[in-house]
């Protein structure tokens, strides 16, 4: 058994992204339902969100789902003591370290697996406890770090023991085969899903992503320190033509992404939304079930399958 499946209690080794805005109850259920771990992304939802959404949850799979916590949220803390509550087993986290979390979380059985862009935070959670980490490279869509997913996740597995779930890039079958080449157990997917019929973003978002070809996503926000990979569109030439000039204020900087990530998802709006997507929307050509693309994923691999060692 591959020691991510056993970890996560899954038929196939991927987890889905936490997208926030995103990954919510539809979503995590159907990637669970289809022998991956679903997510629930609690983003910058409030606690009573999240509890509500983990329980729809529980109504349409009976399979391992998980939450991802974003550390930098106002609520983590009060969402770090419902998760216990609600008997949630495995959390994923970003935007941080969980240290101060760990272990009220081991000791009511939960795994914990955060997202780290670097080697020096993969070291440091080890440290702390954590069971596994994902490690998501610059292809990725939404917050990104600099390092690419190719470079990272080698240096990760030879600096750690514990296990290495790989995201960034990843839409089929070549790129699981890749991953676990570079020492990876497992995988992690968020853009190839965004195109799934379950997604439950806007319809314009999915045939956005579908049209997209390799050169179509851009990194804004690099400048505040807060880089966000999307498709780009007039809101993104106008973020990134506003941070050339002198003296345009913060503020105004931030008026004009405000609210942007709703407007794409649950508007539709692909004009002044921020789609976010990873640079691997451009091997993405139709909208698909979950089960059609993980079964796609990981049938079709040749590592998986055991052909190649």
């Amino acid at each position: 058994m591959n020691i991510i499946t056993e970890l996560l209690g899954t038929k196939y080794p991927v987890i889905q992204g936490g997208m926030a805005n995103i990954a919510d109850h539809r979503l995590a259920s159907a990637v669970s339902n289809a022998g991956g771990l679903g997510l629930i992304g609690a983003g910058g939802w409030d606690v009573d969100k999240v509890r509500s959404e983990i329980k729809l949850c529980k109504e349409l799979t009976d399979k391992p789902f998980g939450v991802n916590i974003m550390l930098m949220s106002p609520h983590a803390e009060k969402i770090s003591d419902m998760v216990i509550e609600e008997g949630i087993k495995i959390i994923t986290t970003g935007a941080g370290n969980p240290g101060i979390y760990i272990d009220k979380w081991k000791n009511a059985g939960i795994k914990v697996i955060p997202v780290v862009p670097s080697v020096s935070l993969a070291k440091r959670v080890q440290r702390v406890g954590a069971d596994a980490v994902i490690v998501e490279g610059t292809e990725a869509g939404g917050h990104v770090g600099e390092l690419t997913t190719f470079t990272l996740v080698p240096q990760v597995v030879d600096a750690i023991s514990i296990p290495v779930i790989a995201a960034g890039g990843i839409a089929d079958s070549r790129g699981v085969d890749a991953s676990f080449m570079l020492g990876a157990s497992g995988i992690q997917i968020g853009t190839v899903l965004l195109a799934s019929i379950e997604c439950p973003v806007h319809e314009n978002y999915k045939n956005k992503i579908v049209k997209s070809k390799d050169t179509d996503t851009v990194v804004t926000g690099r400048s505040t320190g807060a880089p966000v990979r999307v498709l780009k569109n007039k809101m993104s030439r106008e973020y990134l033509r506003m941070t050339k000039e002198k003296n345009v204020p913060l503020e105004e900087m931030e008026k004009l992404t405000l609210g942007s990530l709703r407007k794409a998802v649950f508007d539709g709006d692909m004009d002044y939304g921020s789609v976010m997507a990873g640079q691997v929307a451009g091997l993405v050509k139709e909208i698909r079930s979950v089960k059609a693309i993980l079964d796609d994923l990981f049938l079709k691999s040749k590592v998986y399958s055991g052909e190649l060692k």
